[in-house]
């Protein structure tokens, strides 16, 4: 039986627990914030709050991935992350290629599948060719999914889903009848996994920052004050069991 002592999040983030195993959501999206504002309070330049987070990223999908979650989406760069300070962008993209290179062993060899979600195209090349790469070597892997989310805004993808859309009814593929959520759904990013059950964001911030906005539709939400650096296997099982002692209804009355 769990005991708390009081009500404080700081207390009911570090207090031991166990979650039911048969429970565990089929699809966690985090939104990995705090790595500029950790740096910041350590009187850092930001870009060692983003390698810091490289830690945190390693971690979690280890432990999703032991978990037997199926399907895992990061965060990584927004369509708005451009405006940040160029060197900043370039370090972000640096160390993207870097952890695609020093990690894609070890996740291939947990059978991990490394996809991504978002329009790459605008990404450095070298970002680009270990995406693709990364992909095409795990696609036929049977674990964990592990998306990461790159130049990915929710309003973007919602948009090329219309775009896209518009494109199939001139060509005669599709009729205003054929149109229906499930049918949106499949000009998605993500047409081929279940929406999130559990999304995630750290820092303190309590927004969803254009992020998988069609996919949240039902989605429950687990909010944290510790920044994404500090974020560790304790804090996914918070998250989790917070989820399994949720009555998710969609909608209706059970």
């Amino acid at each position: 039986m769990l005991k708390f002592f009081n009500n404080s999040q700081r207390e009911r983030e570090n207090e031991d627990i166990s979650i039911d195993l048969n429970n565990i959501p089929k699809h966690i999206a985090i939104i990995m914030d705090g790595n500029g504002r950790w740096a910041k309070e350590r009187n850092l330049p930001r870009v060692a709050g983003h390698k810091a987070g490289v830690e945190a990223v390693r971690e979690i999908v280890k432990e999703c991935s032991t978990l037997k979650v199926k399907y895992l989406t990061l965060y990584v760069f927004s369509t708005e992350n451009w405006k940040r300070p160029v060197d900043e962008v370039s370090a972000l993209m640096s160390l993207l290629a870097e952890y695609l290179k020093k990690e894609f062993k070890e996740l291939n060899d947990n059978n991990v599948i490394i996809n991504y979600i978002g329009d790459i195209s605008k990404l450095p090349t070298i970002c680009q060719r270990e995406l693709i790469a990364s992909h095409k070597d795990t696609k036929n892997n049977t674990g964990l999914t592990l998306n990461l989310a790159l130049n990915y805004g929710g309003r973007a993808e919602i948009t090329r889903a219309f775009k896209l859309m518009y494109k199939d009814i001139k060509l005669g593929k599709i009729s205003e009848k054929d149109i229906n959520e499930n049918m949106i759904s499949n000009y998605m990013y993500t047409k081929d996994m279940p929406d999130p059950d559990l999304i995630i964001r750290p820092s303190g911030e309590q927004r969803l920052s254009n992020f998988l906005l069609w996919q949240c539709a039902y989605s429950e939400f687990w909010y944290s004050n510790i920044k994404w650096p500090d974020f560790r296997k304790k804090h996914l099982y918070r998250a989790i069991y917070d989820y399994q002692n949720r009555d998710r209804r969609f909608g209706g009355i059970k």
